[in-house]
């Protein structure tokens, strides 16, 4: 075949003819393409759209002889119906026009037009075009002279870094792609992502993230949208979602849903989460009780070193903030807390009991949200613990949460956050 690569604009609406030993016969023209595996990296053509008088045909890619500047030319003529929708990708009526993740780029855009090459014997999927000269193509300017075409710039997107997210079909299709590719993004890229989807194409990307990616995204997205996503998603996905976020977002998110839906979504997550959840969002939004979240690492003080930093390496992957490393007794008393670096710094045979700083800088549920920025501010802290009225340890204000409460909503839509959010999990202890 002597075709090695173009675009779809340029080969659909070619006559299709098949071509054998008594010459050629017309059949035809090429309206389409079919792929059944759209996950693959460089996914692979498998057939062609025939329009014939008397319907559309399949025309299987190992039937294709060549494709020409007037013609693309069979060795077989098509006699299969093309396969219903929902069992393949349309690569022109499904993917034509339609939004994409440029996952490198981090931002939505239109596909203007597919690039296509011949390799190994195979024509593949290579790019998408989303720059002004595949539109122009698609209206014929590609008959210009070659230089004048040729001074328009082209902007291709390589086909491993696109997520499509626009109507696809099938859906398994659309889930497979982008949930490979979108969760490469930082959250907060997703999330300005998200924010210029439509309502429904919004609900729909965060319904194909995995509960983790999807949580992280949600938290980055303003109350509004946050809403309007959770309402889309229904109940059970909403409440395995809100399970994952940072426990203050969570109770955030819930806080400013009516009492109602509240409810529902609380009687779906796990008891004991859904009782974390409740009790943080009877607290007023500006106050201690209302940024903290429960996410955070505490210790016994009997341990030593070495069977702390030991139990650290078991649980680092179930939290990520591990700066502070709280020091309770049995009825979860506040006693002390020990910076990740003086535990770094410890002998392996210290107790975490005689290393641990006992003048430790808390907290109540009242305090105000401009007090605790002050108290993080004055004493230089990543991170505040809130104690109840006996001393027992409820949950800690991390510096970011502090900052964000107290900042003009005005600034704050101006400014990125500042330090990464960090994942919601239980609280961890080294007991």
């Amino acid at each position: 075949m002597g075709f090695h690569e173009g675009f779809l604009s340029e080969i659909v609406g070619k006559t299709a003819v098949v071509v054998g030993p008594s010459g050629q016969i017309t059949i035809g023209r090429v309206t389409d393409f079919v792929v059944t595996q759209p996950h693959d990296t460089f996914p692979k053509i498998d057939s062609l759209i025939i329009k014939a008088r008397s319907g559309h045909y399949l025309a299987p890619s190992d039937t294709l002889v060549d494709i020409e500047p007037n013609r693309v030319s069979l060795s077989a003529a098509p006699t299969e119906a093309p396969p219903p929708e929902d069992q393949a990708l349309y690569l022109v009526e499904d993917l034509l026009d339609k939004q994409i993740v440029d996952v490198e780029g981090r931002k939505l855009v239109r596909i203007n037009d597919i690039e296509i090459a011949r390799t190994g014997g195979t024509l593949r999927v290579v790019a998408a075009d989303i720059g002004l000269s595949g539109l122009l193509r698609r209206l014929g300017a590609n008959r210009l002279p070659a230089p004048v075409f040729d001074r328009i710039p082209r902007r291709m997107i390589s086909w491993n870094d696109v997520a499509p997210i626009d109507d696809l079909s099938p859906s398994d299709v659309r889930l497979s792609v982008s949930q490979r590719q979108l969760p490469r993004l930082h959250p907060s890229d997703l999330a300005e992502i998200i924010s210029d989807l439509s309502t429904n194409d919004a609900a729909r990307v965060i319904t194909h993230l995995d509960d983790e990616t999807a949580a992280d995204a949600l938290e980055h997205l303003e109350p509004d949208m946050q809403k309007t996503i959770i309402e889309e998603v229904g109940t059970e996905r909403a409440a395995d979602i809100i399970e994952e976020m940072d426990s203050d977002d969570a109770a955030d998110l819930l806080s400013d849903l009516p009492e109602e839906q509240q409810k529902e979504l609380l009687s779906a997550m796990e008891p004991e989460r859904a009782v974390e959840l409740r009790e943080l969002t009877e607290y007023e939004e500006d106050t201690a009780g209302g940024l903290m979240t429960t996410d955070y690492m505490w210790i016994y003080p009997h341990r030593t070193v070495a069977a702390t930093i030991d139990k650290i390496r078991e649980l680092a992957p179930e939290t990520e903030f591990i700066y502070y490393l709280y020091v309770l007794d049995q009825s979860e008393k506040l006693l002390g807390v020990l910076s990740l670096r003086n535990l770094l710094l410890g002998k392996p045979t210290d107790t975490i009991h005689n290393i641990m700083e006992r003048d430790v800088v808390h907290v109540d549920t009242e305090t105000s949200a401009q007090d605790v920025a002050g108290t993080i501010a004055r004493y230089d802290l990543l991170a505040c613990p809130v104690v109840d009225e006996k001393g027992m340890m409820l949950g800690i204000v991390t510096v970011d949460d502090a900052i964000d409460a107290i900042l003009p909503e005005r600034v704050k839509r101006q400014l990125p956050r500042f330090t990464r959010k960090h994942k919601h999990q239980e609280r961890a202890g080294v007991a």
